[in-house]
């Protein structure tokens, strides 16, 4: 035990120490942090609790949605949680540059395996506590169980998050005995994101709106079985959920102690599996990926990429870009996540193209007119989160070769608006995508499809200029992975900023738009005061976005020069 607290101790000694030195700017960074976690969590606490509520002013299958609401909840987390140990373990267990080091000291085999999965259910777990908790305390607030309801979630949660890390990193030692490590997390990562594309799509084309319209089904028994979630009693959630729901329903029996004990003893002997199987296989599985090599795939098809790159652009520019781009696609964990970008536009379109709009008593035309307008916003805000998880991190994705760049002829000015160059053509066509389909699904007039298409095509210009500049601002050219970069209090602020900036595009355009369409419906002509006040909000409009264009690149431009 001593041995194996040695190897967990310096986790939790950077985890005091960068408590204890913070300074000024990163305590202000937790408390802004700490106050939108803690709005968040208040938003999933009320609309859970909106929910349960609406459930439970049902009659007869109220307390039956509950019931399996609670079950899909258990059962999405507890899938989540087993695929983020896989990922998780890959890097803990086998990829990290510490390894060679606790590989060498005097500590068994055992003992190193142990931390390493100590760290992997820490790093896996707490974003579900995040999302999960709300959820079940508004259960709490709602159906007011006693004390057991508590004391049930608080070991019963434990046990089944070791169940799903020991799952988790179960299925990444045997998968590393078959494959090299880096090859491993690669097939796991492109499995993973298919599964959950296929998932997304299947659980959106299914419509589960449908279940809050009773009146769709012919029969009773038809609603309720459409409503059953895919349950097991084989699974650990399924013992947590029967537990927790004979709490919350104030029913009693026996059946508690022998879930508790089904979750802890099926916990433990994962555990034991997993220290046996990492005493057989885990050492040769870390020595091989050691060894491995990562090859390399579709050279023509990137060199074919950065032909295209080079021919209009200077060659300074051109060779950033070339990088960038063959970074980028040589690199599983960034091009694959395009798997979910296609599949967000898929279910986007798809929402847009089953609206009930005839069933609303709003007039058709204006009803169609008004959702366009809206949906600027929303595709907007799509725009803005695609941004911050690809464009955002762009200055920070040089890492500690940023040196290179900043020895090179190449000047800061050039470097950083290349980086833009590179994202505003992609972000056009995916801004543009989303708009012309959406208003050809409406059936929108001539004029919101010119206005809406145009007023995104050029606010695009400023999502990128926010992204770009304010990755500059906030920098992280030492992060282990580059998908961390975006979650960091730079990509909060980026994504603040960016909202505010598409919701007053929406809110100075609102009443010009509103005047020009009800002039059109009405067949009346637009007064010249109207029209001054229609140039003049126009006008700002194109300030706006000439300042979120040029204010973000200067302020990451001099962020870039006193970087040291």
């Amino acid at each position: 035990m001593r041995r194996l607290y040695l190897l967990i101790s310096p986790r939790i000694l950077a985890f005091r120490n960068g408590i204890l030195s913070a300074g000024q700017r990163e305590r202000k960074r937790w408390i802004i942090m700490g106050g939108v976690g803690l709005a968040f969590w208040a938003l999933m606490f009320i609309l859970s609790i909106r929910v349960l509520q609406y459930f439970q002013s049902v009659e007869v299958i109220g307390d039956i949605l509950a019931h399996y609401l609670l079950a899909v909840v258990l059962l999405t987390f507890f899938s989540l949680l087993i695929f983020s140990h896989i990922i998780t373990a890959l890097s803990n267990l086998y990829l990290s540059s510490d390894l060679e080091l606790c590989h060498a000291s005097p500590a068994h085999i055992e003992e190193v395996f142990l931390s390493r999965a100590a760290y992997t259910v820490v790093d896996s777990s707490w974003m579900v506590l995040v999302f999960g908790l709300p959820v079940l305390m508004a259960y709490a607030f709602v159906y007011r169980p006693g004390f057991g309801y508590y004391a049930a979630l608080l070991h019963m949660g434990f046990a089944v998050m070791i169940i799903a890390a020991c799952i988790g990193i179960l299925v990444t030692m045997v998968l590393v005995s078959l494959f090299p490590a880096q090859r491993t997390r690669d097939i796991v990562i492109l499995l993973s994101l298919f599964m959950m594309v296929c998932l997304y799509l299947l659980f959106r084309f299914l419509r589960p709106e449908r279940l809050a319209d009773p009146d769709a089904f012919f029969s009773m028994m038809q609603y309720i079985s459409a409503l059953k979630a895919p349950d097991s009693p084989y699974l650990p959630t399924h013992w947590v959920t029967e537990t927790l729901w004979a709490y919350l329903s104030g029913t009693s029996g026996r059946g508690h102690v022998f879930n508790g004990l089904l979750l802890w003893s099926t916990a433990a002997a994962l555990i034991f599996v997993n220290v046996w199987t990492a005493g057989a296989v885990y050492f040769a599985g870390f020595s091989k990926s050691q060894e491995a090599k990562r090859r390399r795939s579709g050279r023509k098809f990137l060199d074919l990429l950065a032909a295209l790159v080079r021919k209009p652009l200077s060659k300074d520019v051109a060779s950033i870009m070339d990088k960038d781009i063959r970074a980028f696609f040589r690199d599983n964990t960034q091009w694959s996540q395009l798997l979910l970008l296609g599949a967000l536009v898929v279910v986007y379109l798809y929402n847009f193209s089953v609206l009930p709009l005839e069933r609303s008593p709003i007039r058709l035309d204006f009803l169609q007119n008004e959702i366009a307008f809206l949906n600027m916003g929303l595709a907007g805000f799509v725009l803005s989160a695609v941004s911050v998880r690809f464009i955002f991190p762009a200055v920070s994705s040089e890492g500690e070769a940023f040196w290179i760049v900043r020895s090179s002829p190449v000047s800061m000015r050039r470097f950083l608006w290349s980086k833009y160059v590179l994202y505003i053509v992609p972000l056009l066509v995916l801004g543009e995508v989303l708009i012309l389909f959406t208003d050809s699904l409406l059936h929108v007039s001539s004029f919101m499809m010119v206005l809406s298409s145009v007023t995104m095509f050029l606010a695009i210009f400023g999502i990128v200029a926010l992204a770009v500049g304010l990755g500059a601002v906030y920098p992280n050219l030492k992060c282990q992975n580059i998908a961390q970069v975006s979650t960091g209090f730079g990509g909060l602020m980026y994504m603040i900023y960016s909202a505010i900036f598409i919701a007053l595009i929406i809110v100075l355009e609102a009443e010009p738009v509103y005047i020009i369409f009800m002039a059109d419906l009405r067949g009346r002509a637009i007064r010249p005061l109207q029209w001054v006040f229609i140039v003049s909000s126009f006008a700002v409009v194109l300030v706006l976005i000439g300042l979120a264009i040029y204010k973000p690149m200067k302020m990451g431009l001099e962020a870039l020069h006193q970087y040291e």
